[in-house]
């Protein structure tokens, strides 16, 4: 009875594309998402600039001339270390979202962005090669806020039929962030000597159009009901967003799920992880996450570069064939987004996991054999395109997305928090080892990465189920029995109930006798 109560209210919840959803989706993802691909690939061009001014400025502030090597080193600190301010963000995200909610987070984070853009924009004014390195530490800041706040926010507000769409709207973004980076950084546009200050402070042109729009639109509803208590706002949020649908079913739903809580305040994160009712969803977020960034993308997006010089593209030809590659993952990306709620989650992530492992297995032979079959070169540039497009109509964006939905209110900002923490931590790893672990074993390296990927795809074909078009209560549901917990029953009493008023109608509490 209880499950068919739950059905009937589900079957209710579904809603239209509003012209609002989508402005939600574009300015979030735009001025947060688009600046953590951007960011990535940004400091790829000016790299020889960037040393050159290192070099300067130290020999004229401290009469001393660095050999190359603590030049490298330095530049290896302005890259890693924005990995390092992501990982600091991402651990603020569970009490920030708390306390302020999702957009009021993500309208405050902005300040971040014009701190560090300023610093690295006014970095060769000042003659100060440690303001480009603050600049990248809070800049990753932010962007570890975003990457988890932007997916936890979307998601909340979207119809659960709409959920997958909206909720891979963030990851075109990055990829379309590091593809407007490749393109700004070519040597006919700004990578030039003189403008890589400009280049890397343009974060501050996409932040500014987020500040100066998002906090007209509403807060997440369901932060609003459930966490604060708030009726007449959760109304009014979910008029703007939804414009048709059973409002009533959805504020229903909402109240189903604070019900089934413990508590209404948000769980710590040591006690998300001591909680046994959750620890397949908590195990399920740590595989996708920590998978998606070991599976090898950021040592290929590193890469790129010298593997298509052993294929024998032209040095002057590489910047633009590394171009091609950003574009085919802003294809991929948007492939994945207009087919999630035709396929699911599962098929997505589960095809591109496989997808990567079979080129990065392919990387390995056809490095091995090019020096035998001179064609294999050209393999090994189809493997590179093969993991990028693999790894971009899924993997880049499913798990941010089913971090939200395995988990109900109380458990998802903590749980945010430790997916972003590992994915971040996973990320500098990745960045650190693999030089070494290159040198030590070569093309096999890649064999590596083939196993975690296909290791992670087997994960999500016996334990991750699909998700599409479920609610928050009805996926907590199907954890059940791998948790060894009885399903919440629904209880009748203490509804909330909803009179008509022009349509929408107004909130009150409501017991059944």
């Amino acid at each position: 009875m209880a499950e068919e109560l739950l059905k009937e209210n589900a079957a209710k919840i579904s809603g239209h594309l509003t012209w609002s959803l989508l402005a939600v989706a574009f300015l979030a993802s735009f001025g947060s998402s688009m600046l953590y691909g951007f960011n990535l690939a940004v400091v790829n061009s000016p790299a020889e600039y960037i040393k050159a001014f290192y070099n300067e400025t130290l020999s004229e502030r401290h009469h001393w001339t660095p050999d190359e090597h603590f030049l490298t080193i330095l530049y290896s600190l302005t890259v890693s270390i924005f990995a390092i301010g992501g990982m600091s963000g991402a651990l603020l995200v569970g009490k920030l979202v708390t306390k302020y909610g999702r957009k009021g987070t993500l309208v405050r984070s902005t300040m971040l962005v014009f701190i560090g853009g300023s610093l690295m924009g006014f970095s060769r004014w000042f003659r100060n090669p440690f303001m480009v390195i603050a600049g990248r530490f809070i800049t990753g800041v932010h962007s570890g806020i975003s990457l988890s706040v932007v997916p936890m926010y979307l998601g909340e507000i979207a119809p659960k039929n709409l959920r997958g769409f909206l909720g891979l709207v963030p990851s075109i973004h990055i990829c379309l962030g590091v593809f407007i980076a490749q393109v700004l950084g070519l040597s006919e546009l700004l990578g030039k000597e003189e403008h890589w200050p400009l280049l890397l402070s343009l974060v501050l042109f996409p932040t500014l159009v987020q500040l100066m729009l998002l906090p007209w639109f509403p807060e997440s509803p369901r932060y609003l009901l459930i966490e604060k208590g708030n009726v007449h706002a959760t109304v009014t949020a979910l008029k703007c967003f939804r414009k048709k649908g059973n409002i009533q079913a959805e504020v229903e739903e909402m109240q189903e799920e604070q019900r089934s809580l413990s508590s209404i305040k948000t769980l710590s994160v040591r006690r998300l992880l001591m909680d046994r009712s959750i620890r397949w969803q908590v195990l399920t977020i740590m595989v996708v996450n920590i998978g998606m960034q070991l599976s090898g993308i950021d040592a290929i997006w590193f890469y790129t570069n010298e593997i298509f010089r052993n294929a024998g593209v032209p040095e002057p030809q590489i910047q633009y064939t590394t171009v091609g590659t950003g574009a085919i993952e802003v294809i991929a990306g948007m492939l994945g987004c207009f087919t999630i709620e035709r396929v699911g989650r599962r098929p997505l992530i589960i095809g591109g996991f496989l997808v990567m492992g079979l080129c990065c297995a392919g990387i390995t032979v056809s490095v091995l054999l090019q020096t035998q079959f001179p064609f294999m070169s050209y393999i090994s540039v189809g493997c590179v395109v093969g993991i990028i497009a693999g790894f971009c109509i899924g993997p880049a964006g499913v798990p941010f997305l089913i971090t939200a939905e395995l988990f109900k209110q109380s458990h998802r900002p903590s749980a945010y928090t430790v997916a972003g923490c590992l994915n971040w931590l996973s990320n500098f790893t990745i960045g650190f080892v693999f030089p070494f672990l290159e040198d030590a074993t070569g093309p096999y390296c890649y064999l590596i990465f083939c196993a975690i990927c296909w290791g992670v795809a087997v994960y999500t074909i016996f334990v991750i189920p699909e998700t599409k078009n479920k609610t928050f209560l009805e996926i907590s549901q199907m954890f059940a029995t791998k948790n060894s917990i009885q399903k919440e029953e629904p209880t009748p009493n203490s509804h909330l109930k909803l009179a008509m008023m022009n349509g929408y109608g107004s909130l009150r509490l409501h017991d059944e006798k």
